[in-house]
């Protein structure tokens, strides 16, 4: 009897257990699929169709000539080995001595003009000067050579018409080919001739050479190309340049406590606080709560500091005496470059700063110094990464201290070789034209390519090397059209956007997603959203080689934290990292426009992506999408699942029940069993894998089926510049989206707490039930071996449909009815 009692408990408990497991899982999918419904109905205007890219906006693997071709061993006989060769005709111009005087003094104003054929380049002059150096080099593309001879001929500055002093000819067939890495041609001097080619007084130095762009001379000299250009400014707009970040500190000042202060109303409790000053950033702390003459903060603030230093922190004590009326109670300026540098969480020494305060007399500003005191902790940090750049798109993860940096683990060669169907950006004598420059940013390095003028289809053909710490970081490519040639964006038709350059579009390239040692030449399309739309400016061909020096140390970098370990010691808040990394893309590009010639701030915030929080209806969708496609996967698996359950195919369903049984009798299979299965997953997707770089997709960004609206609101300053009725339409909108992710997010939270409520007596009844089933089950699981219960388990849950309900399962039945905390809600 007492056997048969047994049993039919335990019959009674596997059912109950076989139904709780199987029908949680359903309940747990329906509640999934019911948010997902909710969530897919704040975007119904969305376009769901997953129609593939245009062909337009698609990447092009090319074949260009690279490095000239000619390969010796290994090796490339060209150093640019990433670029195609473009050949040049260079001509440094050193100096000039004897010359001849040719004014009524007696004296000559020199310069020297190099002409080519219909090109020609000119020297700065000199002001009565008969043995001026000029040191100039000018560069004449062979492509565009018409002439079979050179003419470097000196000329004598005058009001009128200049003078000839003389001049040497070059017969081009004669000129040497110099190939780096070979040593520079050595300058000579020619004894000038006259125009009848008789020798005058007079001799001239330089040196005459074909060569390529791997040329040390190339980026400094005067190109033909931009033979249009006149003026010292405008040409030093116009030549490639390497830029480097300043080195950025985060700057910490743990205010504790102040002593001995003196309000002017000594017979009122004083609230002070005080008021710090980095540059252009301020912060304060909280009102003192100790309001007395000794208040106590011990509050951080964060700053972000530039070597070099140049501005001081600036400390105020401030007493709060009227509501818009705060009084000076003493202050101090403290050097930073001063102050101690901290490289990991052991705390610094505090220090105690004496405050002054300067009072008027009779109009006059004079300075008080009493023994008013501020006690702090003040420290610039270098075991942090200052993040200047968008955290997904980083190009550099290591602290600023250099000496915890960690060795490199190889190099990155970018060829910008050229760009194709470029739109034109302004207008020059009635016509469309564009003048086209490259920046490429990683890491601290930032290059600048030279600027190609009136061309639709410039050729570059430059290569610039960076050294790789992370592999998983970031190369930015961007292009942009040079407004500041000619006299400024304002003489170019208003076509330069008030004389700022304006953005041609950009490229991102993981490194991660690189093989090492190889190639990768390909035309990326130029994107840019406009507020009419997305608009495809034109195509940049790039070639990019990642060479790894040690695969291990790569491989040992994907083990470590992403950041720098002070930011798992003491983290930054969200809001810190959000308004540090503000300051930080404020202060580089400050110092690169100050750069010569300038590297400009609308440059500098369009590659460091400066708006990428700002509130976007076309991003959210996207981002929701993405998540959405990162769980279809999952709901493929429930799916699949479900029609294995309800034997779709018979012959599946039974190799899965063999399956099963055979991981229940042998369990030590399982994890085997799992880990081979990934292993052969991965195999199998191996001949898939990707052969191009990532690039920027449209239809995942959702920027070719964005509402023009919406597009509007992603454009608008912040504050908002558009009308009244048009910020109400638009927040209505908000706070109709707002109210549907409210419920989902209200609908989640009740099924959490439902789950609390099990344990927690809300309902006694039914606390009282699942505490007896709790107690059940731990009875006959403590008798049962554990394969027998998974094996009945997994058998009830693969049974046949004629042994299935549609109605909800008791456990279902029962978990729908515990409490929430939703009565509580006003």
């Amino acid at each position: 009897m007492r056997d048969a009692i047994f049993e039919y408990l335990f019959v009674i408990f596997i059912y109950l257990s076989f139904s709780h497991f199987f029908n949680s899982l359903t309940m747990v999918f329906l509640c999934f699929r019911s948010s997902v419904l909710k969530w897919s109905n704040i975007f119904l205007e969305a376009n769901m169709m997953q129609r593939p890219p245009p062909e337009d906006f698609s990447l092009k693997e090319t074949r260009p000539h690279l490095g000239g071709g000619k390969l010796t061993g290994d090796k490339l006989t060209s150093t640019y080995d990433l670029v195609e060769q473009m050949q040049y005709l260079y001509v440094r111009v050193v100096k000039a001595k004897e010359l001849p005087g040719k004014d009524l003094t007696g004296s000559c104003d020199p310069y020297v003009e190099v002409k080519l054929g219909n090109y020609k380049g000119t020297t700065r002059h000199f002001e009565k000067k008969s043995n001026p150096e000029w040191n100039q080099v000018f560069a004449f593309s062979k492509d565009r050579i018409q002439a079979s001879f050179l003419e470097a001929t000196v000329k004598d500055k005058d009001v009128v018409k200049d003078d000839l002093i003389g001049r040497v000819v070059f017969d081009l067939n004669e000129v040497p080919k110099r190939v780096p890495p070979d040593s520079p041609l050595a300058p000579q001097w020619y004894r000038l001739e006259g125009t009848k080619g008789e020798k005058v007084r007079g001799e001239l130095m330089l040196a005459v050479w074909f060569g390529t762009q791997a040329d040390e001379a190339f980026p400094e000299a005067w190109h033909s190309d931009a033979a249009t250009v006149s003026g010292t400014d405008a040409l030093a707009n116009i030549r490639s340049k390497v830029y480097l970040s300043p080195k950025l500190w985060y700057l910490r000042v743990n205010v504790i406590e102040a002593q001995d202060l003196i309000p002017s109303d000594k017979g009122r409790y004083p609230e002070v606080y005080v008021k710090a000053i980095v540059g252009n950033q301020a912060l304060r702390t909280r009102v003192s709560q100790s309001r007395t003459i000794n208040p106590m903060w011990n509050e951080d603030l964060m700053f972000v500091a530039a070597e070099p230093f140049e501005e001081p922190l600036i400390l105020s004590v401030e007493d709060r005496v009227a509501p818009n009326k705060d009084e000076v109670l003493g202050r101090c300026a403290i050097p930073l470059q001063h102050l101690d540098r901290r490289f990991d969480h052991r705390p610094v020494n505090s220090r105690w700063f004496n405050l002054e305060k300067h009072i008027m007399v009779d109009g006059e500003k004079k300075e008080i110094k009493f023994a008013s005191r501020i006690h702090m902790r003040v420290c610039l940090e270098g075991g942090y990464h200052v993040l200047d750049e968008s955290t997904h798109y980083s190009s550099d993860l290591r602290p600023t201290a250099k000496q915890l940096w960690k060795p490199s683990i190889g190099v990155l060669e970018v060829g910008i070789l050229n760009a194709t169907g470029l739109m034109p950006m302004k207008n020059k004598d009635g016509r469309g034209t564009t003048d086209a420059y490259c920046v490429a940013k990683y890491g601290q390095k930032w290059i600048r390519t030279r600027t190609i003028i009136d061309s639709f289809t410039p050729r570059w053909n430059e290569q610039y090397t960076w050294e790789v710490f992370d592999p998983c970081t970031v190369v930015t490519v961007g292009v942009f059209d040079n407004c500041h040639l000619h006299g400024g964006g304002e003489k170019n038709g208003g076509g330069g956007g008030g004389g700022k350059d304006s953005r041609i579009g950009k490229v991102r390239i993981r490194l991660s997603t690189l093989e090492t040692d190889r190639v990768y030449t390909h035309s990326y399309p130029l994107l840019v959203l406009h507020p009419n739309g997305v608009k495809k400016m034109g195509e940049i061909h790039l070639a990019v080689r990642f060479t790894c020096s040690s695969l291990l140390n790569m491989m040992y970098m994907y083990s470590v934290p992403l950041l720098p370990k002070m930011h798992y010691i003491h983290p930054l808040t969200v809001s810190q990292l959000d308004n540090l990394r503000h300051q930080a893309t404020q202060i580089v590009s400050m110092r690169l426009t100050r750069a010569e010639p300038p590297l400009r701030k609308e440059v500098v915030e369009y590659m460091l992506d400066v708006g990428s929080h700002m509130w976007s209806m076309r991003r959210s969708k996207a981002n929701f999408f993405r998540i959405m496609g990162v769980l279809s996967g999952l709901i493929a698996v429930g799916k699949w699942f479900e029609q294995i359950c309800n034997w779709k195919n018979p012959i599946t369903t039974v190799l899965i029940h063999l399956l099963f049984i055979i991981l229940v009798v042998y369990p030590e299979l399982i994890l085997p069993t799992i880990f081979l299965y990934l292993f052969l997953i991965g195999v199998w997707y191996y001949r898939w894998r990707p052969r191009h770089p990532p690039h920027m997709d449209t239809r995942l960004s959702h920027a070719d089926s964005a509402h023009p609206d919406e597009l509007d609101e992603e454009f608008d300053t912040f504050p908002t510049s558009r009308p009244s009725d048009i910020v109400r339409m638009r927040y209505d909108r908000l706070r109709s989206i707002a109210g549907r992710i409210q419920t989902v997010v209200g609908d989640l939270a009740t099924q959490g707490e439902r789950l609390q409520s099990l344990l927690s007596w809300r309902d006694p009844r039914a606390t009282a039930l699942f505490v007896l089933f709790c107690l059940i089950a731990a009875v006959v699981l403590y008798v049962t071996p554990f394969q027998v219960v998974a094996l009945l388990v997994g058998i009830y849950v693969l049974r046949h449909p004629r042994f299935r309900y549609r109605l909800p399962s008791v456990p279902l039945n029962f978990f729908r009815r515990l409490p929430a905390r939703t009565d509580c809600m006003l």
